[in-house]
């Protein structure tokens, strides 16, 4: 048997091997990627959950020392930590559920009924998601400030807050709920009504409960914008802290591990309402 003969299986079964690995990495190439990009994304979560069990020595929770349950225990141990959480969460609380239930009348309206001026209302809807926080902020400011120069007086605070919040809100939730509304089969509608039903008990028995998926993705993305903002509640809230102005205030001399166990709580619910919400929906697909 000569060299050549030897040689040329040789080859053939390298250049087999290599073609299999590169058809392995095409075929595996988007999930590797998609799980280093998650673990890319949850990186930092996860070092704010795990310093949330740190008890750092001095008054910056950057270090691991030693595991310890205390800063849940003790959650409220950082003094006005318990009244800025409780602030953000009423102004979230009442600015989601009022920016859904206009946002959700919007969407039917931009949906459902031709106007005129409805292609300025979708472009106003659509401004406070592409404008700077920081111009949308120093706009509502100034309108505060100017209000009382025309007989209104409104002092910043709660209802500055609240009022602003409510403002880009609304655009997330006519965001949301019209995109489902778009895709709606309207024959369902036009069905319940040859069968006697009025428009109210049309939208109560049909409409609403199969855009309710949708309401909720709306409130529930809305709650997270706002017990999350900063840059607009800081230039509305005057002499009211929130929680995202209490942790920039701490950050300049201290970072507390209580700061950490709010943020973590927060993620485990806003997560655990996310995954109900999917939940429900996959179940009322089953059993459509």
């Amino acid at each position: 048997m000569s060299t050549a003969d030897i040689t040329l299986p040789t080859r053939r079964s390298g250049a087999k091997t290599v073609a299999q690995l590169l058809a392995f990495v095409r075929r595996h190439v988007l999930t590797v990627y998609s799980l280093l990009f998650f673990l890319y994304l949850m990186l930092p979560i996860g070092v704010v959950i795990a310093f949330s069990f740190n008890h750092p020595t001095g008054r910056f929770n950057y270090r691991w020392r030693q595991f310890t349950w205390d800063n849940w225990l003790h959650w409220n141990a950082v003094p006005g930590i318990q009244s800025a959480i409780t602030l953000s969460l009423e102004i979230a609380l009442f600015a989601s559920i009022v920016a859904t239930a206009l946002g959700t009348l919007i969407a039917l309206a931009l949906v459902r009924y031709g106007f005129r001026g409805r292609g300025v209302t979708n472009l106003i809807i659509f401004l406070p998601l592409s404008t700077p926080e920081i111009v949308l902020g120093a706009s509502l400011a100034t309108l505060f400030l100017h209000s009382t120069g025309y007989g209104v007086s409104i002092p910043f605070g709660f209802w500055t807050i609240l009022i602003a919040h409510i403002m880009f809100c609304v655009s997330f939730a006519v965001v949301t709920v019209k995109a489902r509304l778009i895709g709606f089969d309207r024959h369902l509608e036009e069905a319940a009504m040859d069968l006697g039903a009025n428009e109210w008990v049309t939208f109560r028995k049909v409409t609403l409960p199969l855009i309710a998926p949708a309401i909720l993705a709306a409130l529930l993305l809305c709650f997270a914008i706002s017990v999350d903002d900063f840059v607009v509640t800081y230039f509305n809230a005057g002499n009211r802290v929130t929680f995202p102005i209490f942790v920039w205030g701490a950050a300049r001399v201290a970072t507390p591990p209580q700061i950490n166990v709010i943020g973590t709580a927060i993620f485990a619910v806003a997560v655990t309402c996310m995954l109900g919400n999917v939940f429900l929906q996959n179940r009322r697909a089953k059993t459509a």
